[in-house]
Order: structure tokens, then C-alpha cells, then sequence
């Protein structure tokens, strides 16, 4: 019997001459890996449905004791396709793919970080790309467990506020004051500190009108790109494309 689940295609890899090995984010089961066999060929059982941050409906099968599912085939429900898409919004589309790639368990069912997905990925458009990527980024750390405290200094633990000038490094786990900040440290400004902490009372949706330059929260996108890659212990490919950005 054939399981089926809300699903966002996240990676996709040749497997052999005409199949592919994909990479889900199921709403049911969390993330699964599976094999979509003939996917090369066959455009209507996963014709269209195999782009990154594709949701789509997945019927597939999973054997006991097997690691990955047969994917059987897939029911496109959004795709990036039906919308404007250039080169900037093609990198941020595998930028989110990589993050949730890279932090999600296999098989750990999380609604909340699916929820965000899905509340973000209307808004990444061709165009207006900075706004839900701050938003996401900020809280996929977050429902992650990996966003250190904002409010104080991790090595003195005194109160970080507003008048003070506040700095992170990419091997310390927080922020950091002016007196105890490392060698080669960034400042994160108090502008990005109040975006923060705006983006934790408000559904993305509330920061859609605002007009947003690649500037505004660049410094608290490169903290929390710093807190994912110290976890996954390794480069997000996509950030450096991202920097590459005009």
C-alpha cells in the first residue's frame, strides 16, 4: 500500500542511467530520501515536480529494513516554475533547500519548521529575495534549537543594550560585547537587533510592503548563516553564491 504525504522536494541526484535519488521534506515523516525510478524518462509520474522547493503530493513505498523509499510518483501542488524565477531567485530557492537539507534529521517529523517553509516561500520572489530569507533564517535557528541568546554578552554575560556596540565571530556561539569581542570580529547593528526581534512578534507576511535592500539585515543574516554552518560543520555552498550577488 502506497503511503502519501505533503512534501518539498529539497535535493535531487543521478542515480544510475535514467533514475534520480531525491531528497523530501515530508509533512508525515519528516525528512525521507527515496528512489524515483526512470524519473530521466518519465514526465508523468514526476514530470515538472522535481525542481528544488517544489511542493508537490508524494506516493511512495518503504520496505522494511530499507533505508530509502520507492518514490511511486508525485502530484505538483507549487512549483518556482509557475512564478518569474532569475538567477538571484534560483540561488536563494537552493539556499533554503540546503539549510533544510542540513539540519533536518531524517525522519523527524517537524510541522513547525514546514509551516515556516511553506509561509516563506510565497515570498521569494524574482526580485525581492532579502526579506524572507532574514525571516527564515532567523527562525529555522530558532525552531532549531541553534539561536544563541541576543540579549547579553556570552563571555561576561552583561546586558547587551541598545546604546552598546555589539559583535559576533564565526567561532563563538552568540554575540559579544565591545569590551570581550574577538580578533576578526563582525558588529551586528542595533537596526538588525530590533529587526529581530520585530520578525519574532510577526508572521512574514507583515514585512511583505516594506521596501528591502540586500544592506538592510545583512549583518544578522551573516551571524545566523554563522550559527548553521557551525552545527552542520561545514560551508553552506549557497551562502558564498549568495555574497556573489550584486
Amino acid at each position: 500500500m502506497l503511503k502519501q504525504s505533503d512534501a518539498i522536494v529539497l535535493r535531487t541526484y543521478p542515480l544510475r542511467e535514467a533514475d534520480l535519488l531525491v531528497t523530501l521534506f515530508t509533512r508525515e515523516e519528516g525528512k525521507i530520501r527515496g528512489v524515483a525510478r526512470s524519473a530521466k524518462r518519465s514526465k508523468r509520474r514526476f514530470g515538472g515536480a522535481l525542481e528544488p522547493l517544489t511542493r508537490v503530493r508524494a506516493y511512495y513505498d518503504q520496505k522494511q529494513g530499507q533505508e530509502l523509499v520507492r518514490l511511486d510518483s508525485f502530484d505538483v501542488i507549487e512549483s518556482p516554475l509557475m512564478h518569474d524565477i532569475d538567477y538571484e531567485r534560483t540561488v536563494a530557492l537552493s539556499y533554503v533547500a540546503e539549510v533544510l537539507d542540513g539540519l533536518l534529521p531524517d525522519h523527524d517529523v517537524n510541522d513547525a519548521v514546514f509551516r515556516l517553509t511553506l509561509s516563506v516561500l510565497p515570498h521569494l520572489e524574482a526580485g525581492s529575495i532579502w526579506m524572507p530569507l532574514t525571516y527564515f533564517d532567523l527562525w529555522m535557528t530558532r525552531l532549531m534549537g541553534l539561536l544563541p541568546e541576543l540579549g547579553a554578552c556570552i563571555v561576561c554575560g552583561d546586558e547587551l543594550n541598545g546604546s552598546g556596540r555589539v559583535f559576533f565571530h564565526a567561532l563563538a556561539d552568540g554575540l559579544m560585547c565591545a569590551e570581550h569581542k574577538r580578533l576578526a570580529s563582525s558588529e551586528m547593528s542595533l537596526p538588525s537587533r530590533q529587526l529581530a526581534a520585530e520578525m519574532f512578534r510577526s508572521p512574514v507576511d507583515a514585512f511583505a510592503a516594506e521596501p528591502w535592500k540586500r544592506q538592510r539585515g545583512a549583518d544578522l543574516r551573516k551571524f545566523l548563516a554563522q550559527c548553521i554552518e557551525r552545527h552542520i560543520e561545514g560551508k553552506l555552498v549557497t551562502s558564498i553564491a549568495l555574497a556573489k550577488l550584486d
